[in-house]
């Protein structure tokens, strides 16, 4: 008789491979259910390949929890520990959307291992999952500000603003030099571009 939560999670994720995806067995690779044409895989089916991956991998172990999209992350996926909640990247996810299953393991790792230290990457490699995601262009912030050096003219496109930063180049061993602080040239701020003179 099954008594806990976790082993009827786990019997729960192994009756959905055997009889969802007409298996006789568990396999390691793990199969999405077929979904609309270009969409990911709902929440749901997220929660039942966490299941599987929790009990094929994990012997069932891992807490269960929250699992939902984000719209505005640029990353593949995080996992926050005080929430006990993984969130999966629509933006990159459309992009590759074969990589869901990865990120969905490398996310559960989290649950045992937080930072990626070598127990990480251990793990990470004995069930298969990557360790960096992969990057595109369309998924890095673009720099609200242009800094130029006064001396040279090099640009130095930033997120943030700076205030005591000088020209790499110009400046004497690495220290800051007032001689070549950099100056705002563009700022990007609400969608607008602000040269100063």
């Amino acid at each position: 008789m099954l008594t806990s939560r976790k082993q009827q999670l786990a019997v729960r994720a192994l009756n959905y491979d055997l009889f969802e995806n007409a298996q006789i067995g568990i396999s390691k690779q793990a199969i999405l259910p077929k979904e609309q044409a270009g969409a990911l895989p709902s929440t749901e089916t997220l929660e039942h390949l966490f299941n599987r991956f929790n009990f094929l991998y994990f012997d069932g172990k891992l807490s269960h929890p929250v699992i939902e999209y984000s719209n505005r992350m640029t990353c593949a996926g995080s996992y926050t520990p005080v929430k006990n909640l993984i969130k999966i990247s629509r933006k990159y996810h459309n992009i590759f959307p074969d990589e869901i299953e990865d990120t969905l393991k490398h996310e559960m790792i989290h649950i045992i291992h937080f930072n990626h230290n070598a127990a990480f990457k251990a793990e990470a490699n004995r069930i298969g999952a990557s360790l960096k995601a992969k990057t595109h262009p369309s998924l890095r912030r673009q720099p609200k500000y242009l800094y130029v050096c006064p001396s040279c003219g090099l640009e130095y496109p930033r997120k943030k603003k700076v205030r005591m930063s000088s020209c790499g180049d110009c400046s004497r061993r690495g220290r800051f030099d007032p001689d070549f602080k950099l100056k705002l040239a563009k700022s990007f701020a609400a969608g607008r571009e602000i040269s100063y003179a």
